[in-house]
């Protein structure tokens, strides 16, 4: 079934100018209750399950729930599934709603993780993002982070903004290395439709990098991070050995997880694999549990093409890639038969190397990641 839990909490200060997730400024009460929704969802889902080896609070901000809720959402999920002894427990934090208090605070609880939305170090650039932390609030959220004893931290940075050289760029990514945290994720600005960055920034605005600017900082990225003594184990995500988001690769190795909140998602490993969501605002989630009959929006049973297609575009995200006798292990049919022909095209065009019985992307092929992922669609 499952034996991770993403749970969501879709609540900010503001919504970012580029965000595309589901989020909302609280109205009164409804971050206080939030945390007994969550409990309740978990004893409808479930019955009975193992103890969970991760879990994850993404946003949104969750880190404008008060440590309190934390522990009493762990207290419950430890009493409904059991939470195992080194289960890695993530907590997503905006540095401009955090100080040295909660933190500790936090760390008592039980998170033992720490991902903090930096995005960037330059005031002028967070603005234009639409964040409501500074420069030096990041700064000031990892030092506190670090002294209350946090000793798995990872920070995410954006590229491609909006006026951005490679220059300043390769200042953010020195600063990043500066602080030394445990892991980095890099992420290439994306403008999604609906949002207000879509109206600021419509196709085509000569503000934004161009393709070749944006290629020339994930390479540069990759290049001063694995310089520095990162592994680049996934596309946008670089570690220090051993400190490898334990929640995030088990998305990439189709593990199953149970989403909990409001829009969450969930992937169940039941025959070759059920993905569903939950409703997208809270008064429908709460009506739903108050019912007893929360429902599954877009269930999708997946089938054997589905689940190899998945198998496929997911795992070669990983700098392990695709094994094929870990393939036909896990669908009883050889890569060859099923891929042969569209693996032969990706290497001859440089997107995909093998080695033995491994296929990796080249770091070309991340580059154009998406044209090879549709190859197997």
């Amino acid at each position: 079934m499952f034996n991770r839990l993403y749970i969501h909490v879709p609540f900010c200060v503001q919504k970012c100018l580029y965000c595309v997730f589901i989020s909302n400024t609280p109205q009164k009460n409804e971050l206080l209750d939030y945390p007994v929704l969550l409990i309740r969802e978990l004893q409808l889902r479930t019955s009975a399950a193992s103890p969970v080896a991760s879990i994850y609070f993404g946003g949104g901000t969750p880190s404008l729930l008060q440590p309190p809720q934390i522990t009493r959402l762990l207290e419950g999920i430890t009493d409904h599934t059991g939470i195992q002894a080194d289960a890695e427990i993530t907590l997503e934090v905006n540095p401009g709603t955090v100080d040295g208090i909660s933190l500790k605070q936090f760390r008592n609880a039980g998170i033992n993780r720490i991902s903090l939305g930096i995005q960037s170090f330059d005031d002028c650039f967070l603005k234009v993002l639409g964040r409501i932390h500074s420069g030096y609030q990041s700064r000031q959220a990892f030092k506190n982070a670090r002294e209350v004893g946090f000793n798995n931290i990872s920070i995410d940075l954006i590229h491609s903004l909006p006026g951005q050289s490679l220059e300043q760029w390769r200042t953010e990514l020195l600063h990043a290395i500066e602080l030394d945290p445990e892991h980095i994720s890099i992420y290439g600005l994306t403008v999604e439709e609906g949002t207000p960055f879509a109206r600021i920034y419509p196709a085509g605005s000569h503000e934004l990098p161009d393709e070749d600017l944006s290629a020339d900082m994930f390479e540069l990225a990759d290049d001063l991070l694995t310089g520095s003594g990162f592994e680049h184990y996934e596309i946008a995500n670089y570690a220090r050995p051993g400190y490898r988001s334990q929640h995030n690769s088990s998305y990439w190795m189709r593990d199953g997880y149970l989403g909990l909140g409001v829009a969450a998602h969930t992937f169940l490993r039941d025959g070759y694999g059920v993905r569903f969501s939950n409703p997208d605002n809270l008064k429908e989630y709460r009506q739903g549990l108050d019912s007893g009959k929360l429902v599954r929006i877009d269930e999708h049973q997946l089938t054997l093409n589905n689940a190899m297609s998945e198998y496929m575009f997911l795992r070669l995200r990983l700098s392990e890639g695709v094994g094929t006798q870990a393939f036909e292990y896990e669908f009883g049919r050889s890569l060859e038969s099923v891929y042969g022909s569209t693996t032969t095209d990706l290497v001859r065009l440089g997107l995909l190397i093998q080695n033995g019985s491994q296929l990796t992307l080249t770091r070309r092929g991340m580059l154009l990641s998406n044209q090879v992922f549709s190859r197997f669609l």
